[in-house]
């Protein structure tokens, strides 16, 4: 009692004679300064420096303030002229894919289907007779040219199967929302006779497998008839599953990413990362949607309650329904048929009434509902059973942050009710710089100018918007959805001005839909987002201002050095 007297006296005395300010300093475990830091904080949108202690920021200002919180045990970091932001959040993504396409076939940037045939004939020489091979990313509509034999704008399997006999061969479109295989793998799923009949007998509802004019398959498997093949794909094992998890990390250090909305998650996933967290190796923030195929898993979380971690390491509150397909498969769910296919509509990949379902169960148990959608019917019926639910409950005006994923076409009409509903678009802006030299056949010029990728018509609408890739759909690289974010342009600097320019984002909104609002789409804006005191003390560093750099010089940013819960996980070898 006497000690705690005592010490209680030296601090009034302190306060009152303004000594002792060496017994009540605050000291940071680290000081960044010397370059620009740019906050996404409206209060103050630049500083000379930061300092954390441990894992929080406890300023951020000047440079000579921030020098009082130094010891002789605070890290110095001198940015050398170098730009630091907030860590980078990936607002949808899919971080096992991500793992996983670092250890199979990536077909991210072939441009024929020959490049495919040559990737995996060299992959034949390292695998044994029988084993499959996997791979991911090939894209019909972003190559040079097509083969001379097409069937509804897709290769067919003939010369897949002849560079491959013995080894069935499965690859994902780089959407997912479609697949290619071999005559090994069709042989594998049981597609024998190659009768009209036949093949009609595999079909699901919700998907396609596409058939020549004989009948006979094509190997393309379209949105949910990819299960035919995909379910004789032997399994993942527990050690692939911590190698893919752990070049995940990896993979998000290199590029910044300290934070990762995971789109649609399995309880075998949920698992995984309970061990990894459990064994103290979930050194990334994750913010999980349980996946909506799985409606036992949904009920079971609908009971427990969504899991707020207090460590802020892997965040479970939210529901992926996948209801549509996407554009370059033809599988997106439109309003008007294809203009490239003109019978064909798309697919809905999920009952309708299962999404109004699950919006009354989310909000009931206090989950976000995020529902992919791309094609402006699909999101019109999204929007449609939301606003249903909404106003079942009697909360239009609550804070339920429903999203939809991808947003990617919309009517005219729809767009000004994703504020009313306040509702999230979670869009990713590298998708435009892939998909609109290609998607203006798919809609057509009118659909394209007056609903596709619109962004400053939603951002004027009053809703925040979440960036990100869609990894493995797209690479992780944040640079390149910046870019497109600001441009409109694709990745090789076409066209001249920008697609639809009066869509671009500033760069402090493209910043801020990879930040703060991102942090916002995940309930996490008073934790992370900015650079402010309190909040969780995780930085991107770039090698040059991409806030003030020639556009033209954007996509030539690297990323230098990453600050995970205050410490630094990646630095750039030089």
């Amino acid at each position: 009692m006497k000690l705690r007297f005592y010490t209680l006296n030296i601090v009034i005395a302190c306060l009152f004679l303004g000594s002792c300010s060496n017994f009540q300093k605050e000291v940071g475990t680290m000081i960044i300064h010397g370059g620009t830091i740019y906050t996404v904080d409206s209060a103050q949108t630049t500083v000379e420096a930061v300092v954390t202690k441990n894992e929080i920021i406890v300023f951020a200002g000047s440079f000579e303030e921030a020098k009082k919180y130094q010891n002789e045990q605070t890290e110095i970091i001198d940015l050398k002229n170098k730009t630091m932001t907030p860590g980078l959040i990936e607002g949808h993504g899919h971080f096992m894919g991500l793992g996983y396409n670092e250890l199979e076939l990536d077909l991210m940037n072939t441009n024929s289907y020959q490049d495919i045939i040559d990737a995996v004939a060299e992959k034949v020489k390292t695998s044994e007779p029988g084993e499959w091979i996997i791979g991911r990313g090939w894209h019909q509509s972003k190559w040079d040219s097509l083969p001379e034999n097409v069937v509804k704008g897709f290769q067919t399997h003939h010369l897949l199967s002849e560079i491959s006999p013995d080894n069935p061969v499965y690859l994902r479109h780089a959407s997912g929302h479609a697949g290619f295989a071999n005559a090994k793998a069709l042989e594998i799923a049981g597609f024998n006779g190659f009768t009209k009949e036949g093949i009609n007998a595999f079909h699901l509802e919700g998907g396609e497998v596409i058939v020549d004019q004989f009948g006979n398959p094509t190997g393309i498997f379209n949105e949910r008839a990819q299960s035919i093949i995909s379910k004789h794909i032997p399994e993942k094992t527990p050690e692939t599953d911590v190698q893919a998890f752990k070049l995940a990390i990896a993979a998000c250090y290199k590029n910044g990413i300290t934070s990762f909305h995971d789109a649609g998650i399995s309880k075998e996933t949920i698992a995984l990362y309970d061990e990894m967290q459990l064994a103290g190796k979930m050194e990334i923030r994750i913010y999980a949607m349980l996946t909506g195929w799985d409606e036992e898993l949904l009920n079971e979380w609908y009971e427990k309650g969504p899991r707020i971690d207090p460590d802020h390491r892997f965040t479970i509150r939210s529901v992926k329904l996948n209801c549509d397909g996407a554009l370059g498969s033809r599988g997106a769910w439109l309003l008007e048929s294809y203009a490239d296919r003109p019978d064909h509509f798309g697919h809905e990949t999920l009952p309708m009434d299962f999404v109004h379902k699950t919006a009354i169960k989310g909000l009931k148990n206090n989950f976000q509902v995020c529902s992919h959608a791309i094609g402006d019917r699909a999101n019109r019926e999204i929007l449609d059973r939301y606003e249903s639910a909404f106003t079942e409950m009697s909360m239009l005006e609550a804070d339920h942050r429903f999203r939809i994923e991808h947003a990617q076409h919309l009517h005219p009409d729809d767009i000004p009710r994703f504020a009313h509903l306040n509702v999230i678009p979670a869009m990713q802006a590298v998708h435009m710089s892939s998909d609109r030299p290609w998607a203006i056949d798919r809609l057509g010029e009118k659909r394209i100018k007056e609903g596709a990728y619109m962004w400053q018509d939603l951002l004027q609408s009053g809703v925040p918007i979440v960036n990100g890739t869609d990894v493995p759909v797209e690479p992780i690289n944040p640079i390149a959805s910046f870019y497109a974010s600001v441009s409109r342009k694709t990745l090789k600097g076409i066209p001249e001005g920008g697609y639809e320019p009066a869509q671009k984002m500033t760069r402090v909104q493209a910043l801020k839909s990879y930040t703060l609002d991102a942090a916002y789409g995940a309930f996490e804006e008073n934790i992370k987002g900015s650079i402010s005191i309190g909040k969780l003390a995780d930085f991107t560093i770039y090698d040059q201002d991409l806030m003030t750099v020639d556009e033209n010089q954007i996509l030539n940013t690297e990323i230098v050095m990453t600050i995970f819960n205050g410490k630094v996980v990646y630095e750039k070898i030089e």
